[in-house]
């Protein structure tokens, strides 16, 4: 009987790691679509400026809010521990680089991920079983350019935008955190943050940006575009492109961070 059970296990192990398998083999064949139809002509300007309006103006507001009670909250937690050590006029400068090197962009992109790609997951998830997909080929239309191409473009472009602009709010809470119990001018705040930051701390956070939008852009399409199974599988759909672009946006980042201590050390 448990030799039984354990085979069972295996076998299941084995039908979940070749499913696992096919759906990477699908989905970077459907990237690789995706860089096959960018090049190519009718571009859809104007669906591709409308996602970016939706893409990126109306998750402002959700960014900047989450960036601002970052900063602020950050700052009012390491004030304690840097007291403790003597070293509280650093302060500004240690949530600045924090903010702006690591945790800024991967909140900021998990935010993203969780507001653009379920939106984007359940509304290409809806389209695909309520066949408005099948008739946009059928009339004529490349479904594929108009709803996906345009999609993926406008979250790697705009999630750069949403993290620098994230950052500066964040730091702004950051400003009113250290002014809670303290004083401290609002030029001299801003004057230890850029002194502590370089051009290493930078770059790389706003390049890794694009990466991380452009996966959140393509699973999102993916799970929507190749929904199944009625309304069940927009929900599914829409669950599934939030938790698969999460983790995508940590390994992105672990493979970002691993990368740059490379060149630094070179």
């Amino acid at each position: 009987m448990l030799m039984k059970m354990s085979k069972r296990t295996e076998i299941m192990q084995i039908k979940n790691w070749k499913n696992w398998f096919d759906e990477a083999g699908d989905m970077s064949r459907f990237a690789g679509r995706f860089f096959s139809q960018w090049f190519r002509p009718r571009y859809e300007v104007a669906e591709f400026f409308r996602q970016c309006f939706i893409i990126g103006y109306k998750s402002l507001p959700l960014v900047g809010l989450t960036g601002f009670i970052m900063g602020l909250v950050l700052t009012m937690q390491l004030r304690p521990s840097l007291i403790d050590y003597g070293v509280e006029s650093q302060l500004p400068a240690m949530v600045g680089i924090a903010i702006v090197r690591e945790i800024g962009p991967v909140i900021a992109a998990l935010i993203f991920a969780g507001k653009i790609g379920s939106s984007i997951g359940a509304e290409l998830g809806s389209m695909k079983v309520t066949e408005q997909i099948d008739a946009m080929e059928v009339s004529g239309t490349n479904p594929f350019k108009y709803l996906v191409v345009t999609r993926v473009l406008a979250t790697t472009l705009m999630l750069p935008v949403l993290v620098m602009l994230g950052d500066a709010i964040s730091l702004y809470g950051s400003y009113l955190g250290v002014n809670i119990r303290g004083v401290t001018s609002f030029q001299l705040f801003w004057t230890q943050v850029f002194d502590n930051l370089s051009f290493s701390d930078v770059l790389p956070a706003f390049i890794k940006s694009f990466f991380f939008g452009f996966a959140v852009g393509v699973v999102g399409c993916y799970k929507g575009y190749n929904s199944r199974k009625g309304t069940e599988g927009v929900g599914r759909s829409a669950n599934s492109a939030v938790v698969l672009s999460s983790i995508l946006i940590f390994i992105i980042d672990l493979i970002a961070v691993q990368v740059t201590d490379i060149f630094e050390l070179n």
